[in-house]
């Protein structure tokens, strides 16, 4: 009874211990690229804002996704296998979830899903071809990334401008989480999440700006009082001492035009007391040719012998009148007269 229990137990141990010995051997065959790993491990580490500097020593590849976005979800099985063949490639293997690390995404600058990088000893360059396990294995194994232009300038991620852009896109990421928030796990309409956003925004502007106005009131060094009113008074005595000049100005022009007058009218006189002076001689002349005329007709009148009364008397007015070259007094008068009024005129 015994023998016959026995010999079926030692049958199937020594069938177990076969089937251990031909999975060990085969698992040897097959070699560390294929050997079995626990359920639920995954060679791809995530990267955070935390630990994503560690990308900046040794070889990496790095893949940007999203859950919800479906090339993503196409390209994780072979981005899996990837990362289980690191060791063989000497390449680590990173993933970066943009939902949950949207700092990040803004630091690389991704505007599209799947985004792919390659960082090498801290220089970082894209990869633009597929997610394929083939292609980026030969991508590494044949160093295809040297003949990619690397991130530099203000694109370099870790470049105070792409600091700013991650602290833009993190701030951004945690407004979507707190609208999310409200909106599903409170069940509040978007209308009001948007409301309370914009007073919100309100807010924190009006705080800012008082803020800004306390920090200018500390470092604003007010001048002195006699200092702010010396300008104001130098103004003022400048501005009468402009006044008092134009006065001045305008009473030495009265003078002037006094003074002018003064001389034009003693020019005057001198001008007409030698205009007077010129016209004696002249009347003088005519006073004595018209007595030379006269004492002439009465010698000849006295040689003609006594004449007739009437004729006597006719005829010397008729030669009076008659002489040439012997002006009547009145007509005498009347040149005078004009000769003055025209010294008079061109005097002045």
């Amino acid at each position: 009874m015994a023998g016959g229990r026995s010999g079926p137990l030692l049958t199937a141990l020594l069938a177990a211990w076969v089937a251990v010995a031909a999975a060990a051997d085969e698992a040897e065959e097959a070699g560390p690229e294929h050997a079995a790993l626990p359920a639920g491990q995954s060679m791809v580490l995530p990267m955070t804002a935390s630990n994503w500097t560690l990308v900046m020593e040794g070889e990496w590849m790095l893949k940007f996704y999203a859950p919800w976005c479906p090339s993503c979800q196409q390209t994780d099985s072979e981005w899996e296998t990837f990362a289980k063949n690191g060791e063989l490639l000497h390449i680590s293997v990173g993933k970066v979830d943009v939902i949950q690390e949207p700092g990040l995404s803004g630091r690389f600058f991704v505007t599209t899903l799947p985004a792919f990088f390659h960082a090498k000893d801290g220089i970082f360059r894209r990869y633009r071809g597929p997610g394929i396990y083939e292609d980026l294995q030969n991508y590494i194994l044949e160093k295809k990334w040297q003949s990619v232009e690397p991130l530099t300038g203000w694109k370099y991620p870790a470049s105070l401008t792409m600091s700013g852009m991650a602290g833009l896109f993190s701030i951004s990421g945690k407004i979507w989480h707190l609208h999310n928030y409200f909106t599903v796990t409170l069940g509040m309409p978007a209308w009001c999440s948007y409301a309370l956003f914009v007073i919100a925004t309100l807010i924190f502007g009006l705080l800012m700006g008082l803020v800004l106005v306390l920090i200018s009131e500390c470092f604003y060094v007010p001048f002195p009082r006699h200092v702010s009113e010396h300008p104001e008074q130098s103004r003022k005595s400048e501005e009468a001492h402009r006044a008092e000049q134009l006065l001045d100005a305008e009473d030495e022009k009265d003078d002037s035009n006094e003074e002018e007058n003064k001389d034009s009218l003693v020019d005057d006189e001198e001008e007409k007391e030698d205009f007077g002076d010129e016209d004696e001689p002249e009347e003088e002349e005519e006073e004595d040719n018209l007595a030379a005329g006269a004492d002439e007709e009465t010698s000849d009148t006295q040689d003609q012998g006594p004449p007739r009364e009437p004729l006597e008397e006719r005829e010397p007015n008729e030669t009076k009148e008659d002489a040439p070259g012997q002006p009547r007094p009145s007509d005498r008068e009347d040149t005078v007269r004009q000769r003055k009024s025209q010294h008079a005129d061109k005097g002045p």
